[in-house]
């Protein structure tokens, strides 16, 4: 039977337990329990600090690892051969005028290219010293831009001075081994209006980038009569400075000489060092004329700080050599370059035979553009067809090749990063003030470009690509070299990694596939197959880098990254990564956005990689669904139609009842104010914002029309126009204006110091886009067919007349035009997307 339990009696000692006795199993199983809940406690912290060391290390590792891919290129093949540049594989295209940020220069498309170009300066009674190089809206020329070039082998350009014109002409020889040869030629006259012939100062150089040598050779009162030289892009060479006549066949007019041969620390130190050069000690003594004072480079003396760097700041020094020509005008100056490979030269590329080599080219350029444009026909005065010509010229004058860093960083990186060394060939916007190449921009460049020259468009696209990184990401602003960096705002040089650009290359590959399908040659067409094939796989990843970063929070909507996140500053808060700088956005940024710009740049993109994928045998079926989807007019309707506006808007956290106030600050008795920081204007929020749409109506508004997402039928398309040919809304007679008129931001300043930029001015790359759609429109069959086609003639005349007449007027194509006068506005010369005009005159889209 079982063992009975023992009473045990309050206050009475329990009996000891006997040695022999085992404890109960209920003691047994409570002190085991015990134990083994403290094991478990131990073993679970042991585990769990394990695990946090291998996740706070595996964390540090992808970190790691993370921060690297921002500065990763792509690792697919590059597009470019490693070659592609080089003299025997592009000899016509090794030299060029590939520094748009200076008025007249040349260098090769290599990465350390000896360079070249000129600086002047009027010699005055006064001693000032306006000394001219770099592109300078400061330096309030009349005009300058080059009247003919065909992007390879010759150029022709004017500049208008104060009082005198200098022509700056430049012709290539092929041969040799390394580009063969060119001659420029200055030709200096006095402006008609000027009271006496101006003396002059042309001061042409020759610098080194950090590898190569150069040795001036001088003869007798102190001329420097040529330049020997060597790199290893180039060999040997020979730069010669023939003296001044008065015209080609006339004898050397009187000039006097002087010469500086120094060092540089980098081509951005270039024009100080000719300043801090200069000497007023010389004289200008001409036989018969008025003896005078001049300015001219003596000893280069470098300024105490730059002796002061440390050893680790301080760049490798490099050859340059200036010489300097004092002469009055009228004149003409030759300088000749001349290969140490070019063995079997007929003769020199100077004097008559330039002239005559000149005048080929000349010949050559006039009868192509007229072959690609047809102005002539469409019924252009020669006035007018000069300016297409010249602002073809300039975009193609105006291309740039760049090599070095771009500084960039990514959420991973504390500090900012340099990006792998790389080179690219663009054109510019603007060779004055933004002389480096902008993803976006460059779009509308090719759309130009390929119309005259389809290989230069697959070497920029395919120099832009290959600057991808792992990710899909191309910066969007590349500043390459100090000599670039020099010229950008330190806020603007770091690129980060999440923010996109519009995808306007799409639009370039549209007209190389459109070229494809309407050449019926085979040979013709394989250079672009080719290209495209190579091209696919970084494009792919491009594409899908878009789709994935700035996808938005619903299915099949967009949202731009990058946008200002100090919301207090700004009366709305710029989105520069959209393009489209400060046109208003929801005033509260949040990721409830939905930006309809973007969205239908996504529709364009999908469809274009259908095609392409489709024209190479690639798997297309995604693309086209894809497409599909964005380009349904029901989608787009619910994704960012408002009834309310009766038109395609934004739609995020906003309110409309902002302003810009005097900040508040608080100065205790006594102290005096200066001590304190001055108030700003910061904005205040009367009403709290809310979830809908952005009521701005402008060129987002117009985004499904520009990019032909909407159906020919749409009956959204009869709010489209009305809106634009509103002259209270979009209309002006110089273009549609940005912003309509209505608007309550409307011209108005984002901050104290920011003015208007995309509020209300004519652009002329999204008028481009107008003309383009309503042309489509007016060619397609819909209910709205007649009155696109009445809205293209109107918006075309009018866009190309202003240009124009602004055009002579000032000299200049502008960065934008005032809506209300048509005046041009912003930077100058503005020969980038601007010059889509000539496309407009040519009815060529």
């Amino acid at each position: 039977m079982g063992r009975q339990r023992k009473r045990v009696v309050t206050g009475e000692a329990a009996p000891p337990p006997r040695k022999d006795e085992k404890p109960s199993a209920l003691h047994r199983k409570e002190k085991k329990k015990k134990v083994d809940i403290g094991k478990v406690f131990i073993n679970i912290s042991i585990g769990l600090c394990i695990f946090s060391l291998i996740w706070f290390f595996y964390a540090i590792y992808m970190r790691s690892i993370l921060s690297k891919r921002v500065v990763t290129l792509h690792p697919s093949p590059c597009i470019l051969d490693a070659n592609s540049s080089d003299p025997k594989v592009s000899p016509e295209r090794f030299w060029g005028t590939y520094r748009p940020q200076v008025y007249f220069g040349m260098k090769t498309r290599s990465p350390r290219s000896i360079v070249t170009g000129m600086m002047w300066m009027r010699q005055r009674s006064d001693f000032d010293v306006n000394l001219r190089h770099t592109c300078e809206q400061g330096d309030h020329l009349q005009g300058y831009g080059w009247q003919m070039h065909d992007g390879l082998t010759f150029g022709v350009q004017e500049i208008r001075d104060t009082d005198f014109i200098l022509t700056t002409e430049f012709v290539k020889r092929m041969g040799g081994d390394h580009g063969g040869d060119w001659t420029w030629r200055i030709t200096a006259k006095q402006h008609s209006s000027a009271p006496q012939a101006p003396v002059i100062s042309l001061m042409f150089y020759a610098a080194a980038d950090t590898q190569g040598s150069l040795q001036g050779q001088v003869e007798e009162k102190n001329r420097l009569a040529s330049i020997s030289g060597f790199s290893e892009e180039l060999g040997k060479f020979k730069i010669t400075f023939r003296k001044p006549v008065t015209g080609e066949a006339s004898s050397t007019k009187y000039a006097s000489y002087n010469y500086l041969q120094t060092v540089s620390p980098g081509l951005e130190k270039l024009t100080d060092i000719v300043k801090l050069s200069l000497n007023r000690k010389f004289v200008y003594n001409p036989p018969s004329g008025e003896k005078r004072n001049c300015i001219a480079v003596d000893t280069y003396k470098p300024p105490q700080n730059q002796n002061q760097q440390k050893p680790a700041e301080t760049r490798k020094e490099s050859d340059f050599v200036v010489h300097q020509v004092t002469v009055q005008t009228p004149f003409q100056i030759e300088v000749l370059f001349e290969s140490g490979s070019f063995y079997n030269r007929p003769n020199q590329l100077v004097g008559p035979v330039m002239t005559q080599e000149l005048e080929k080219k000349k010949t050559e350029f006039n009868a192509k553009f007229e072959r690609n444009f047809d102005l002539q026909s469409k019924g252009f005065n020669q006035g007018e067809i000069k300016f297409a010509k010249a602002a073809l010229s300039n975009m193609l004058g105006g291309m740039g090749y760049f090599h070095g860093e771009s500084v960039v960083q990514s959420a991973y990186n504390e500090y900012p990063l340099l990006y792998p060394e790389g080179a690219l060939f663009t054109a510019v916007p603007s060779r004055s003030f933004f002389p480096r190449g902008f993803l976006w921009d460059e779009g509308f460049h090719q759309l130009l470009l390929s119309k005259w020259d389809p290989q230069v468009t697959r070497e920029v696209i395919a120099h832009w690509f290959d600057l991808m990184n792992m990710e899909g990401w191309i910066p969007r602003e590349q500043i390459l070299g100090d000599e670039a960096r020099s010229k950008v705002p330190a806020e603007f040089v770091v690129q980060r990694n999440e923010n996109a650009n519009p995808p306007t290359l799409f639009l370039a590959l549209q007209e190389l596939v459109e070229q494809l399908s309407s050449n019926a040659d085979e040979e013709a067409s394989q250079p672009t197959l080719s290209f495209l094939r190579r091209l696919f796989p970084r494009l792919k990843t491009w594409f899908e880098w878009y789709n994935t970063t700035q996808k938005g929070l619903l299915p099949n909507s967009y949202r731009w990254r990058g946008r200002d996140k100090d919301t207090n500053l700004f009366l709305n808060p710029k989105t520069l990564t959209s393009g489209l700088d400060d046109y208003p956005r929801s005033s509260h940024p949040s990721a409830d956005e939905r930006h309809v710009d973007l969205h239908c740049w996504m529709a364009l993109s999908s469809g274009i990689m259908a095609s392409i994928a489709q024209l190479l045998g690639e798997p297309h079926q995604d693309y086209k669904l894809l497409h599909d989807v964005l380009s349904d007019n029901n989608l787009l309707n619910e994704l960012h139609w408002s009834e309310q506006l009766h038109a395609f808007c934004d739609y995020g956290n906003h309110t409309q009842a902002v302003s810009l106030q005097q900040e508040k600050v608080y100065f205790p008795p006594g102290q005096p104010r200066h001590q304190f920081p001055v108030a700003r204007l910061i904005r205040s929020v009367r009403r709290a914002p809310k979830l809908q749409y952005v009521n701005a109506l402008g060129y987002v508004s117009l985004f499904p029309f520009l990019l032909q997402i909407l159906q020919p039928d749409s009956p959204k398309l009869e709010h489209i126009f009305r809106d634009m040919r509103d002259s209270n809304k979009l209309w002006t007679s110089y273009g549609l204006r940005s912003l309509s008129k209505a608007d309550f931001l409307y011209m108005k300043r984002n901050t104290e110091h920011d003015a208007p930029y995309w509020r209300g001015p004519v652009w002329i790359n999204i008028n481009y886009l107008a003309v383009r759609a309503l042309q489509y429109y007016s060619n397609t069959e819909g209910p709205y067919q007649e009155k696109a086609a009445v809205l293209y003639e109107e918006l075309r005349t009018n866009l190309i007349n202003n240009v124009y007449r602004q055009y002579v007027e000032t000299g200049y194509i502008w960065e934008q035009y005032n809506d209300s006068t048509g005046r041009g506005q912003g930077s100058h010369p503005f020969t980038g997307w601007s010059a889509l005009t000539v496309l407009m005159m040519a009815e060529q889209y």
